[in-house]
């Protein structure tokens, strides 16, 4: 049976973000669930529709072995909806990877799950991420415990070789 990877979309996802990660998920070895909050297909930012395999309600977090959460605009509406930021925590809480790309770290940050943990994420959020406890840092990616982050959809060939290949993962200087 294949590790199973959980990715969260609704209207407004980053197109490459959802698309490449779940494809490159895919080719890694992963069956990738995608969950929505109602389970019906979900529009992106550059037009592209996915369809969901479940409404995000539904999920049992313990099946997954990893958690993406990808940014756009859906992160603003993923981070209001209670059963959302319950998987967040329990995927941290538990031990499982979990991912943020670009905004997703936006329903981390509502999860209360950055704690002084060093966030890859855009510019524009760095306040914020500073303003939760955590350590802003401007790099591609960052690996810190079971937390993955990105700071954007330019920046997936590094971060797949964090998390697939064999490179080592940027330590980044803190911008704090």
């Amino acid at each position: 049976m294949k590790p199973k990877c959980l990715m969260f979309v609704t209207d407004g996802f980053e197109d490459m973000e959802v698309l490449f990660t779940m494809h490159r998920f895919r080719e890694a070895g992963y069956q990738v669930v995608l969950a929505s909050l109602k389970g019906t297909p979900c529009t992106g930012l550059h037009g592209y529709q996915v369809h969901p395999d479940s409404p995000i309600r539904e999920l049992n977090p313990a099946e997954y072995e990893w958690l993406v959460i990808p940014g756009g605009a859906c992160s603003e509406k993923l981070r209001l909806r209670e059963e959302v930021l319950d998987i967040a925590r329990t995927q941290i809480e538990d031990g499982r990877k979990v991912a943020s790309i670009g905004r997703g770290v936006q329903v981390l940050l509502s999860a209360g799950a950055i704690d002084a943990k060093r966030i890859a994420c855009p510019h524009a959020i760095r306040d914020d991420i500073r303003a939760s406890g955590g350590i802003w840092v401007d790099v591609p990616s960052v690996v810190e415990g079971n937390l993955h982050s990105c700071r954007s959809w330019q920046d997936l060939s590094h971060w797949f070789q964090t998390l697939f290949g064999n490179q080592p993962v940027s330590q980044g200087l803190s911008n704090s």
